[in-house]
C-alpha cells in the first residue's frame, strides 16, 4: 500500500539542494533587457526624421565633427540628411559681411571669398569682423537648435563650465566660441509701498480670535473666537454691534455672502452653520464632517459652500438644500485652508500633509497636486487681479501660476509658522505668523518692505503674541488682524510717508529661485 521512499546518500541530497538554490537565484527575470544597438539606431533615426526633419537639412557644426572624428556625426545612424528641398543642393553663402575684406589693402584669398561652406580659419576671421546684426542673431538661434538635435540623438556636447555662457557666432555653419561670464539674474526694483501703522486695537473677545471677515458693503466685519462666540463690529468706529452664540467649541472660520444676507461659520465642534442676518438666527446646519472644521469659503458665482476639516477632506455643499455635493478626498492629513474662485481650478486646498491641491469642482477630483512645500501649508491666498496665488508654510511662502500650479518664486525670510496670508490689488502681500510677526511683501518682486511685531494687549503674556487671521477691508485701505491676545488690530497706510522719507532699502541682489 505504501511505496517506500527511496533513500539517497547525504551527498546526493546536498547536491540537489544546492541545485534548487542555484536555479532559484540564477534567474535574471528582473534584470533589464540589454539594449540592442541596431534597434536603438532605427528608433533614433525615426525619431530624428519625425520630430526634427524640418531642420535636419541645416549645416553641421564643424567643431563637433572634429571632436567626434567624422563627417557622419550629423546623423550617427548612417541615414542621409533629410532636405526640405528634395533634389536640390542647398547653397549657404555669406553675404553682407561689412567690413570685408578685414582691412584696406588686404587681398581677397580663396578662403575669404564668398563661397559655399567656408573653411574653419575663414569663419574665425569673418566672425571677428562681422557686426552682430539681428538676422545673424536669428541664424545663431536656429543653428543652436542643431546641437539640441545631436543631444537628443545621444551625442554628448562639449561641457561648459558652470556660470559661463558660450557666445556662439555662426558663419555658414561654423562657430567661434567666446567664453564670457554670464550675468546672474537680478531682482527688479520693487514698487514703492507706504508703510502700514497700527491705529486701533479692538478688544471684547474672551479667547483667541481665530478668524475674521469683512462684509461686502464694507460697513462692518465679523470675528470668530475660541470663546465660542461670533462678534460683529462696526468697521468705522470699532464698536461691538452684535454677539452670536451657538457653537460649542472654538469658531475657526467665518465668511459673509455677497449673494444673500447670510453669514457662514464653522468650528472645532464639527459644525457648519448658516446664519440669517435679518433674524440673527441659525437657519441651516451642514452635517458630514467627522472632525473639527478648520476653514470655509463661498464660491463667487454659484450658491456653493466649501469647507475643509481635520478629517483630511474638503466638502462641497449646496447652500440652499444643505446637500453634500462632493467630498474632496486625497489629502493624508488635516486640510487647513480652502479657497474658491470662478475660473478653473475653482477650488484650492492647503493641508498639513505639506501639499496643495487644485480641484475640479464638477468632477470632484484633483486636477493638480503641488508637493514643493516641506512643511504644513496653513494659508493660501488668491491675487485679486492676477491669475496667480500664494501659499504659506514655515519653510517658505511660494507663488504659483494658475491653472496648472506652475511655480513662480519663493518669498523667503518669514521664518515662523505662517497662519494667514492676505493680498490687495496694489500688490501688497501680508503674512501673519504664530509668533506675532507680520511681514509685508511686494507681490511682483517678492521684496519684504516692512516687518511688524505689535505689542500684546496689557495683561497678556508675551507668549500670547500670535496672528491667526488677517484680511483687507473692501476699500483695501485698512488691514485687520485677529490675534492670540484676544484683540483685533487695525492697520492703515502711513499717509505722511513718502519715497524720500521711507526709501526702499533694496539691493539688486542675485535671485536664488530654488524650486524646493
Amino acid at each position: 500500500l505504501f511505496q517506500e521512499v527511496q533513500k539517497h546518500s547525504v551527498h546526493t541530497l546536498v547536491f540537489r539542494s544546492l541545485k534548487r538554490t542555484h536555479d532559484m537565484f540564477v534567474a535574471d527575470n528582473a534584470k533589464p533587457i540589454p539594449l540592442d544597438d541596431e534597434s536603438h539606431k532605427v528608433k533614433m533615426a525615426v525619431k530624428l526624421r519625425t520630430e526634427y526633419g524640418s531642420v535636419l537639412h541645416m549645416p553641421t557644426l564643424k567643431e563637433n565633427l572634429r571632436e567626434k572624428g567624422g563627417p557622419n556625426t550629423g546623423d550617427p545612424y548612417g541615414h542621409k540628411q533629410y532636405s526640405g528641398n528634395q533634389g536640390q543642393e542647398l547653397e549657404y553663402l555669406i553675404t553682407g559681411t561689412h567690413p570685408y575684406p578685414p582691412g584696406p589693402g588686404v587681398a581677397l584669398t580663396a578662403d575669404t571669398k564668398v563661397q559655399r561652406m567656408p573653411s574653419e580659419s575663414a569663419a574665425q576671421s569673418l566672425a571677428v569682423a562681422l557686426p552682430a546684426s539681428q538676422s545673424r542673431l536669428d541664424a545663431n538661434r536656429t543653428a543652436a537648435g542643431v546641437g539640441d538635435i545631436y543631444r537628443h540623438a545621444g551625442i554628448s556636447e562639449r561641457s561648459q563650465p558652470p556660470g559661463m555662457s558660450v557666445a556662439m557666432v555662426e558663419a555658414g555653419g561654423n562657430k567661434n566660441s567666446a567664453l564670457m561670464a554670464k550675468k546672474a539674474p537680478t531682482m527688479p526694483k520693487p514698487q514703492w509701498h507706504p508703510p502700514w501703522k497700527l491705529y486701533r486695537v479692538i478688544s471684547g473677545h474672551l479667547g483667541w480670535v481665530r478668524c475674521i471677515a469683512v462684509e461686502p458693503g464694507n460697513q462692518w466685519f465679523v470675528t470668530g473666537s475660541a470663546d465660542r462666540t461670533i462678534k460683529i463690529w462696526d468697521l468705522a468706529s470699532g464698536k461691538l454691534k452684535l454677539s452670536l452664540t451657538g457653537h460649542i467649541s472654538t469658531v475657526r472660520g467665518v465668511i459673509v455672502s455677497a449673494r444673500s444676507p447670510y453669514l457662514f461659520s464653522c468650528g472645532e465642534d464639527k459644525q457648519v452653520k448658516c446664519w440669517d442676518l435679518e433674524y440673527n438666527k441659525v437657519i441651516r446646519h451642514y452635517h458630514g464632517h467627522l472632525s473639527a472644521v478648520y476653514g470655509l469659503d463661498l464660491h463667487p458665482t454659484i450658491d456653493v459652500l466649501v469647507t475643509c476639516s481635520r478629517d483630511s477632506t474638503a466638502r462641497i455643499w449646496d447652500v440652499r438644500t444643505k446637500a453634500s455635493v462632493h467630498t474632496l478626498s486625497g489629502h493624508t492629513n488635516a486640510v487647513a485652508t480652502v479657497k474658491c474662485q470662478a475660473a478653473e481650478p475653482q477650488i484650492i486646498t492647503g493641508s498639513h500633509d505639506t501639499t496643495i491641491r487644485l480641484w475640479d469642482l464638477v468632477a470632484g477630483k484633483t486636477r493638480v497636486t503641488l508637493t514643493n512645500h516641506k512643511k504644513s501649508v496653513r494659508a493660501v491666498v488668491l491675487h485679486p487681479r492676477h491669475y496667480t496665488f500664494a501659499s504659506g508654510s514655515p519653510d517658505n511662502i511660494k507663488q504659483w501660476k494658475f491653472p496648472d500650479g506652475n511655480f513662480i518664486q519663493n518669498l523667503s525670510g518669514h521664518n515662523a509658522i505662517i497662519n494667514t496670508l492676505a493680498v490687495n490689488s496694489d500688490g501688497v502681500l501680508v503674512s501673519g505668523a504664530d509668533n506675532g510677526t507680520m511681514h509685508l511683501w511686494d507681490w511682483r518682486t517678492g521684496y519684504n518692505f516692512q516687518r511688524v511685531h505689535a505689542a500684546v494687549q496689557p495683561g497678556s503674556l508675551d507668549s500670547e503674541s500670535g496672528i491667526f487671521a488677517c484680511v483687507f477691508d473692501q476699500s483695501e485701505s485698512r488691514l485687520l488682524t485677529a490675534e492670540a491676545d484676544k484683540t483685533i488690530k487695525v492697520y492703515k497706510e502711513d499717509d505722511t510717508a513718502t519715497e524720500e522719507t521711507h526709501p526702499v532699502s533694496w539691493k539688486p541682489e542675485i535671485i536664488k529661485r530654488k524650486r524646493f
